[in-house]
């Protein structure tokens, strides 16, 4: 039968405690249509609505856009309806 490994190898010898940093919070940036006040996004306004697009035409996420999630879903209804009345393309 084998010698058991010795445990001391991999114990750390200080019973120091690590310092932590001091963490600084910062306030979340907000949607651009809450900061503005908007409560309804209009389908005709197609130089805001390709903001919220890629170059290729598919809708930002919320992430990339920085949008909250009920702009983001009232963004993609009216890009929808911009682009089924031809007021801006399916693709790039």
């Amino acid at each position: 039968m084998p010698k058991p490994r010795p445990r001391t190898k991999f114990k750390s010898k200080s019973k120091a405690k690590p310092k932590r940093k001091m963490v600084r919070f910062r306030d979340r940036a907000k949607c651009r249509f809450c900061r503005e006040n908007v409560t309804h996004i209009d389908y005709k306004d197609t130089q805001t609505l390709q903001k919220l697009v890629t170059t290729r035409g598919k809708i930002l996420s919320r992430k990339r856009s920085g949008n909250c999630a009920g702009h983001q879903r009232a963004a993609a209804r009216a890009l929808k309806r911009a682009r089924f009345l031809s007021l801006m393309s399916y693709v790039s």
